[in-house]
């Protein structure tokens, strides 16, 4: 049988962080008691009629500018019906065949579509130890219901679990960056779907997809797409079919289970919202959209990359936390001089290392400013005091704050500058280390570390240890 390759797609809910419901006046809430966010609208009295949340649909099209979609002229809210108690109107309001986005990308994945809809009430299944009045069941908290989402829809581009969790990644710093959702996985800010299927290796038809539902971290994400692979793989292995379902998985054992048979569009029985006008934003309101974009996790990562020449692991690290792009950058405006992917180490390795090392915290919070970082680099760069020597002054001005150059002279800190002591310090170290030297001589490079440490140790670290790599080879005339 031919190779089995993974096709994998992505439905993302994102929850607009508005002052008010979707079609309400009602407040959003977290946390709050349940059922006290309610009103004849977002429960669905009769008579009641539903009026568009004018932030909701900005917060929308930040979305849609910020993942390069086409932006519909004219687009309508449709009628999605179900009945299921999480929802007292039968219906959701969402849009259907005139989104608000298509046509988008990000990352290297295209976007199918991005459309605004209503969330449903949370529901709450009582196992045997909530019994209540005697009687097991479910219980429903309408403060969700009605609270505005952004429901966006990749293409089946992404090939494998590593490749969707990267990707989701991605869009949750991208949306978190425009200030429209805080995309707090764990409070359902942000819930992924997973489409699952395989087929030959080079094919272009599509096998039949699965559905995983509402994983809420990219770990589970993850582990369930490779665990319904898996499945997929062995089951079409040993000739039999997919079915098209939805399943749920279980991250405390790995395992799934099916939920439903997978749903149809024509299932919804879709039809235009009659109660509300179409959308049609105007183009000085996509202009101004566009215009308030900040420069996104993407493009600065892109920037980094060909401006500046960094790592592509470094321009990743830092494009996707734009406080921690924010100091770097004002460390490099303190620091012309000093290479840019110079800084970068600094700011991602050695700097990260001592806020964890003093219990967290942002560097931009810390008591180290750019300009004393800038001025540390600097130090080093120059060889006015050693690499070990610099990490020992980051630490102290993590603890302390300060003035790089007067910590170096107060603990003494300063690169030794006289050639002769250093010969004179390596020379011992050679003739204490004879068995170290030996193995130099026979080609065992690795050996050269007891001797540079023993060195180091003596120096207190003082000493450039490129410096003494060097001297140690000529001492010992290789």
């Amino acid at each position: 049988m031919a190779e089995l390759e993974a096709v994998i797609g992505l439905e993302i809910h994102v929850q607009l962080s508005t002052r008010t419901k979707m079609f309400c006046g009602c407040a959003l809430s977290f946390g709050d008691e349940p059922n006290v966010h309610t009103c004849p609208v977002c429960l669905a009295h009769p008579g009641v009629l539903p009026v568009p949340n004018e932030e909701a649909i900005r917060y929308a099209l930040r979305i849609a500018a910020a993942l390069e979609c086409d932006v519909a002229p004219r687009s309508i809210f449709h009628r999605k019906n179900y009945f299921y108690p999480d929802n007292p109107k039968a219906y959701q309001i969402s849009q259907y065949d005139l989104p608000l986005a298509v046509e988008g990308t990000l990352g290297g994945i295209r976007i199918h579509r991005a459309h605004l809809e209503e969330d449903a009430a949370k529901t709450i299944h009582l196992g045997e130890s909530g019994r209540i009045h005697g009687s097991g069941g479910s219980l429903v908290d309408f403060n969700r219901g009605g609270t505005p989402l952004v429901e966006i829809v990749t293409e089946p581009d992404l090939r494998s679990a590593a490749e969707a969790g990267s990707w989701a990644r991605l869009l949750r710093t991208t949306v978190s960056q425009l200030d429209v959702s805080n995309v707090n996985m764990e409070e359902g800010s942000l819930r992924i779907d997973a489409n699952v299927s395989v087929r030959p290796a080079g094919s272009e038809a599509l096998g039949t997809k699965t559905e995983l539902k509402n994983m809420n971290s990219f770990r589970f994400l993850e582990r369930g797409i490779e665990a319904e692979l898996a499945r997929q793989r062995e089951l079409v292995e040993a000739g039999g079919t997919v079915v098209q379902e939805t399943l749920h998985f279980h991250p405390e054992d790995g395992s799934l289970t099916a939920l439903r048979s997978k749903e149809e569009a024509h299932d919804y029985r879709y039809f235009p919202e009659p109660d509300l006008v179409p959308l049609a934003p105007t183009e000085a309101m996509l202009q101004e959209t566009r215009e308030s974009l900040p420069e996104l996790p993407e493009a600065r990562m892109r920037r980094y990359e060909s401006e500046l020449k960094l790592s592509a692991e470094n321009a990743a690290q830092l494009a996707a936390d734009p406080a921690e792009a924010a100091y770097f950058e004002a460390v490099r405006d303190k620091a012309p001089t000093v290479e840019a992917q110079t800084i970068a180490n600094w700011v991602t390795g050695e700097m990260a290392a001592a806020l964890r090392q003093a219990d967290g915290g942002a560097a931009a919070d810390s008591k180290v400013t750019p300009k004393s970082l800038a001025a540390l680099v600097a130090m080093v760069g120059e060889k006015k005091i050693s690499h070990g020597s610099g990490k020992q002054v980051l630490a102290t001005l993590v603890e302390e704050g300060g003035d790089p150059a007067a910590i170096v002279e107060r603990d003494g800190l300063a690169q030794i500058s006289d050639g002769g002591e250093l010969e004179s310090i390596v020379a011992a170290a050679v003739e204490a280390n004879p068995e170290a030297a030996e193995q130099i001589r026979s080609g065992n490079q690795k050996a050269i570390g007891a001797i540079v440490g023993a060195v180091m140790k003596q120096t207190k670290g003082r000493a450039d240890g490129g410096e003494v790599n060097r001297l140690i080879k000529e001492k010992l005339g290789i």
